[in-house]
């Protein structure tokens, strides 16, 4: 294999010898790529050397950093006549699509096609990283003719390092414990990468799954620069297991139903083509597997539902280093992760330059045919909430996306309500935003916001379920007719309100616990009402913050007012601490918010994108001060030094021991707080909370059935579709709200969680089962046929004292990727409000 490899690498043009002025990579690096890892600065550094060398074909972009410091660039690279109007190219492109403001005819004769490479957005999958040098260099070298026939018809932009945070992390760690020559036996600790691993970015987020979200900064940047070519194709390149075959397109069923004919059919060409490269060189792949067009948030989904050619390709190689064994008794070499990378990122260019004109007439009809309306049975979506803050969310979300949003000019219409799925005339909540499928980013619109998509088959890759008014727990109806949008009218500006006795401020949104954490940061003393009350001719309902002058600072007002203006939060005047209805200021219900000293486990023992979930919130959303505690270390941790530890999702043997359960149960008892999610609530389950599990309700379809029933027989071909008989990739369920305590403080009587697993617990007898589902709670996704019966009747979030303390219980995880947005004001409830 060795022999074929150089004989390729030799042709591309990737020796020295061929280069003119240009420099190879292994000139610049000095070794051949593969046979080192390259830290990202390096990578860099060669990619601006090529530019220098070649400024008539390369032009580098810097579009932003990442948390840590580091700079994320792009190359694009095209032939000098295409280079030096580069910008006009790209503004054609957004003609061709709708988008460009100048609304000017866009030109498709000898338009060139944008080939949009992404390389490394898992750290720790660092081969494309080194095949992004090979590929611009095999575009650039003087040498390579064939090539410059490829970008006579293309630009292509390659984005050589998504992650390199987390690619920085995996390689520094490698290169620090490998020896002089790697070794390829898989138990070495050179294949055993120490948590959280290099696949995330600096806060643990897969940024393969933030596309559309765009939660994280190097979304965000990434995304901005995106929308403003939208490229023919686009490729994510990947690895997966070392033993696994390369992948690449066309990807597996289901494709979700607005993907085009034409989006499929050019799937198969670029595979075929890349096919006959690796048919030449004996290398094995796969298509059509594993690898589905559904969830909207990868790098080939989204893309695809921008109009583009979107998709992943996958070489082995997740943990082997430099080299190792496989179960073929081969060692496969980041020398040939690198080549295979390489070889399907040029066949990919070469097979679009040969159809950009195919490429950019149906890029064209997909935008012409979005706008005209075609293919959608419901064309408006309007949402409504009575707080304007929570549509503001989703409007960030619209903009981000480049999607247009307004408001309708009328609000006598009717449409499917999507809290019971009938027809309803339309009840607004006192704010609204509506949108239109009739715009350029109609597809990516339906995409999001419908209640269900239709799924071609349930093996998928990830959730099935997100749409965006159950994530962003807002009022919403889908409307077959299209309907007017105007300008959206945004709730009116935040007034600076004085008074010499106190401030109220209504408790409906992440923005209140925003200003929350803003006045306990600032020593500001702040209460809540357990009660609703009214003041002055006015309702306030349950959890109401109360600011008062007599137990704060001097300049308390202004920096109330300085919070509230900055969080987006209208605050009213208080005269007095009589109340006209329920509790006075002075009552037991209402209640003085501590600033609690907040805790969190993370390390090996727990899930790191569960616990980089709640960095992330306390972080980066809320600013509020966290400590990361090793779960491993729990047993000799003092606990007393916070008010509040947090128990992510995870394995945790610390809690296996008798040990580890009593120092959570001493710390409840003195007073601390427990919250917990997901597997943490089942491992805390252990100690004397009041929490079980609820068994299986599902008949059992084996019980009491013989040796000779032989409806137990089942076959081999089939295990696939049987186990997804007993899965929950993730599907929406409605969760009733005891919103009379303070965990649903803000909420209506209805939440709706993302399920991934079939754990849901009894409800408790002496707490309280803050959110249960009932008999008929399946809202949205695929659930299995056997799984599905047993989803009922249970507690999904619960709440009990225990001691002086509390422990809060998620089942789900209500921080789903940082995007599941209504979550995060109850996760912050559990840590502000209960028990205060």
């Amino acid at each position: 294999m060795r022999k074929i490899i150089a004989v390729v690498l030799a042709t591309a043009g990737m020796f020295s010898g061929y280069a003119q002025n240009v420099p190879s990579p292994q000139q610049f690096l000095g070794y051949k790529v593969g046979t080192r890892f390259t830290p990202h600065y390096k990578i860099l550094n060669y990619f601006k050397s090529v530019a220098d060398a070649a400024p008539n074909m390369v032009k580098i972009e810097k579009y932003g950093e990442t948390y840590e410091g580091r700079d994320l660039e792009v190359a694009f690279i095209a032939l000098p006549e295409n280079l030096q109007k580069l910008d006009a190219i790209r503004l054609n492109n957004l003609r061709l699509a709708g988008m460009a403001r100048d609304k000017m005819a866009p030109v498709t004769d000898g338009a060139p096609a944008i080939v949009w490479l992404s390389y490394n957005v898992h750290g720790n999958e660092p081969a494309s990283s080194e095949a992004a040098m090979l590929t611009l260099f095999a575009l650039v070298d003087p040498a390579n003719t064939a090539t410059k026939e490829y970008l006579k018809n293309t630009v292509v932009v390659i984005d050589p390092c998504i992650n390199p945070d987390g690619r920085d992390r995996y390689v520094n760690w490698y290169n620090s414990i490998v020896g002089g020559a790697f070794n390829a036996d898989n138990q070495a600790r050179e294949h055993n990468e120490p948590w959280p691993q290099g696949r995330t970015n600096h806060y643990n987020f897969d940024l393969n799954r933030d596309w559309a979200w765009q939660t994280q900064k190097e979304s965000q940047q990434r995304l901005k620069l995106y929308n403003q070519w939208l490229p023919q194709v686009h490729v994510d390149f990947h690895e997966q297991g070392y033993n696994a075959p390369y992948y690449f397109a066309p990807a597996a069923e289901p494709y979700h139903e607005v993907i085009t004919k034409w989006q499929r059919d050019f799937q198969v060409q670029i595979g075929k083509n890349n096919a006959k490269y690796f048919d030449n060189n004996g290398w094995l792949y796969f298509t059509k597997e594993e690898f589905d067009l559904f969830y909207p948030s990868y790098g080939d989904t989204y893309p695809v539902y921008n109009g583009s050619i979107g998709m992943t390709f996958e070489q082995g190689g997740i943990g082997a280093g430099l080299g190792i064994k496989t179960r073929d008794d081969d060692t496969l070499t980041l020398v040939e992760r690198a080549l295979h990378h390489y070889t399907t990122g040029m066949s990919t260019i070469e097979i679009s330059s040969q159809n950009a004109g195919k490429l950019i007439t149906e890029f064209k009809k997909f935008f012409d045919d979005t706008r005209s309306g075609v293919g959608f049975d419901y064309k408006t979506y309007v949402l409504t909430a009575k707080d304007p803050n929570r549509l503001q969310a989703v409007a960030e979300l619209m903009q981000q996306n480049g999607i247009d949003y307004g408001s309708t000019t009328t609000k006598t219409f009717r449409g499917i309500n999507y809290a019971n799925g009938k027809e309803e005339a339309y009840n607004d909540e006192g704010y609204q935003l509506a949108v239109t499928t009739n715009q350029p980013k109609g597809k990516l619109v339906k995409v999001l916001l419908e209640p269900k998509g239709y799924l071609s088959d349930s093996a998928t890759y990830d959730i099935t379920a997100w749409s965006v008014p159950y994530v962003y727990g807002v009022t919403a109806y889908e409307v077959k007719d299209r309907l007017d949008v105007g300008a959206y009218n945004a709730a009116p500006a935040v007034t600076t309100v004085q008074s010499a006795y106190g401030l109220l401020v209504p408790y409906t949104s992440l923005n209140d616990t925003k200003l929350l954490c803003y006045l306990l940061q600032k020593g500001i003393k702040v209460r809540y009402s357990l009660k609703p009350f009214s003041f002055n001719g006015k309702s306030y309902d349950r959890g109401t913050l109360i600011i008062l002058k007599g137990n704060n600072d001097a300049d308390w007002s202004d920096i109330v007012n300085a919070g509230c203006k900055q969080f987006n939060v209208q605050a009213d005047a208080v005269a007095s601490g009589f109340m006209e209805k329920g509790a006075d200021f002075g009552s037991s219900d209402v209640r003085f918010i501590h600033a609690p000293k907040v805790a969190l486990l993370s390390g090996r023992q727990v899930s790191s994108s569960s616990a980089g979930e709640v960095w992330s919130l306390f972080d980066q959303t809320l600013h509020y001060p966290i400590t990361l505690l090793n779960a491993e270390n729990l047993t000799f941790t003092n606990l007393s030094n916070y008010d509040v530890l947090i128990v992510p999702d995870g394995s945790y043997q610390v809690l296996d021991s008798k040990g580890g359960i009593e120092k959570l149960q001493d710390f409840v008892k003195s007073g601390g707080k427990i919250v917990a999610m997901e597997s943490g609530v089942s491992a805390i389950a252990q100690g004397d909370f009041g929490l079980k599990l609820k068994e299986d309700s599902a008949p059992d379809e084996n019980k009491n059935k013989n040796d000779s029933d032989y409806t137990i027989l089942k076959k081999f071909g089939d295990r696939n579709k049987n186990d997804i008989t007993g899965s929950i990739p993730g599907a929406i369920y409605k969760v009733e709200l005891d919103n009379t305590h303070p965990l649903a403080f803000g909420y209506p009587e209805t939440y709706y969680t993302l399920k991934q697993d079939s754990k849901i617990y009894q409800f408790l007898k002496d707490g309280w089962n803050v959110g249960v589902i009932k008999q008929s709670a399946y809202t949205s996704g695929f659930v299995g046929s056997k799984l599905k019966p047993s989803l009922k009747n249970g507690l999904i979030i619960g709440a009990t004292q225990y001691g002086r303390g509390d422990v809060v219980f998620f089942a789900d995880d209500v921080l789903f990727r940082l995007f599941w947005q209504n979550g995060k004001l109850m996760f912050s409830n559990a840590v502000f409000l209960v028990g205060e």
